[in-house]
């Protein structure tokens, strides 16, 4: 009896310190994430019901949507940019509007314009298509250049101002903008100040033969069915603002601060590059960090979270010199060079 008593003491003397490490690894966050990974599981699996693959696409869509920023979907012709858009949208209980950008388009059928009441016979505003909370640009770079510009304040400050009255936009404000990066006739490049004002640049590629498949399959199992039809709301307005409260609530050392500043200064004066990042582009990678790190239920922000943000965040801020883009060299080469040479924070 003595011996097993004694065998007995052995043991859960040698089992103690696993448990006491379990218990350690299973920390508590001080932010509860658990309600914002479910949501947004819940939006990736109601945009699965339709869109075959593009899992990055939809992910950088939910980070730009809980970072409160704006979207420029790059892709050729007919790989679901404007589908999964309208798709992303309708699971938000919010307004949406379409606009189609065309050479003849002009800043007032954007933004609005003042139209005469006979009645009364005073001028009133008629709030053009852009007052919404999801607006999808159609082909943005096909509209000239003074009506890209009519969208520079609404983006930035989410205000229209006309006639000298301001005009708030109702939270939450988003952007969506696709352009097709193979046919150039009959369109516009966007002002380098119009692109910094995205927070990321997407780009879609062409599915792989197994999505395509599926994509195959889906348009045939689905019959008549429009796709808007398949999909549900998710997300309400009043959650996505507390979402995006605990977001920038994320906790981020400063020696990750420095990490991501480090890595924008050297676009500035790197060899291949005419034109870096700006401070807009830190602030940019900063927050897109910390949603990358709340979407995967962790209260901190790791220097992986800031590689994930850094190719859409930099990719349309930064310019390559003419002799780089000449011998067929990429900004994301540069990127992941700059990545390379600096190092990694422990």
């Amino acid at each position: 009896m003595e011996n097993e008593e004694i065998t007995n003491d052995t043991n859960s003397e040698q089992t103690s310190p696993i448990a006491s490490s379990e218990q350690d690894l299973n920390f508590q966050n001080r932010i509860d994430l658990s309600e914002l990974q479910q949501v947004v599981e819940k939006l990736r699996a109601e945009l699965a019901k339709v869109i075959v693959g593009q899992q990055d696409f939809i992910e950088l869509l939910i980070i730009s949507l809980l970072a409160n920023g704006h979207v420029l979907i790059e892709g050729v012709p007919g790989i679901a940019k404007t589908i999964t858009a309208k798709l992303f949208a309708k699971t938000l209980k919010t307004e949406f509007n379409r606009i189609q950008f065309t050479p003849d388009l002009m800043p007032s059928d954007v933004l609005g314009t003042s139209v005469l009441n006979m009645k009364t016979s005073d001028f009133e505003f008629k709030k053009g298509p852009i007052f919404s909370n999801m607006v999808l640009i159609d082909e943005i770079n096909r509209a000239p250049a003074k009506t890209q510009a009519a969208l520079f304040e609404v983006m930035e400050e989410r205000q229209v101002t006309i006639d000298g009255t301001r005009y708030p936009m109702d939270p939450p404000f988003m952007v969506l903008a696709t352009q097709n990066p193979v046919e150039q006739e009959g369109t516009y490049a966007l002002p380098e100040a119009q692109l910094d004002r995205f927070l990321f640049k997407i780009k879609v590629d062409y599915p792989t033969l197994e999505e395509e498949v599926n994509i195959l399959k889906t348009h045939h199992e689905r019959k008549a069915t429009k796709p808007l039809e398949l999909v549900n709301t998710i997300l309400t307005p009043q959650k996505l603002i507390e979402f995006k409260a605990k977001t920038q609530e994320v906790i981020i050392e400063e020696k990750i601060l420095g990490y991501i500043a480090e890595i924008v200064t050297k676009t500035r004066t790197h060899p291949h590059l005419y034109l870096g990042g700006s401070p807009r582009a830190s602030i940019a990678v900063m927050n897109a960090s910390k949603a990358f790190a709340a979407i995967n239920g962790r209260d901190f922000v790791t220097p992986e979270d800031i590689k994930k943000s850094l190719f859409p965040v930099l990719r349309h801020r930064i310019i390559l010199s003419p002799e780089r883009e000449m011998e067929g060299m990429t900004t994301e080469n540069v990127i992941e060079m700059i990545l390379q040479s600096v190092e990694i924070p422990r």
